[in-house]
């Protein structure tokens, strides 16, 4: 049996040192709901910030999750990548 929580403890450790994959996949994890409680603010903020390094399916994943959310909500998410960048230096 997958268990997801422990996926994310593991991803999220590898994201907060920009490391893009992992970023992407926390990504897919709170768009699909697994592990974590589904979040289309947070998935779009690790998309985010693997997109900016280049990953062409953050890139795209980004912006599907971005034609799903509100303005308001999107503009949080871009927040919440900001804050995470000036964080993680």
């Amino acid at each position: 049996p997958q268990d997801y929580a422990e996926a994310v403890k593991w991803y999220r450790l590898a994201a907060d040192q920009g490391i893009a994959m992992a970023q992407n996949a926390l990504g897919f994890m709170y768009l699909s709901g697994k592990g974590v409680p589904q979040d289309y603010g947070q998935a779009h903020m690790w998309f985010n910030l693997a997109a900016a390094q280049g990953d062409e399916l953050a890139r795209e994943a980004r912006d599907l999750v971005a034609d799903m959310m509100t303005p308001s909500q999107l503009e949080q998410a871009q927040l919440l990548a900001r804050a995470w960048l000036a964080a993680h230096p």
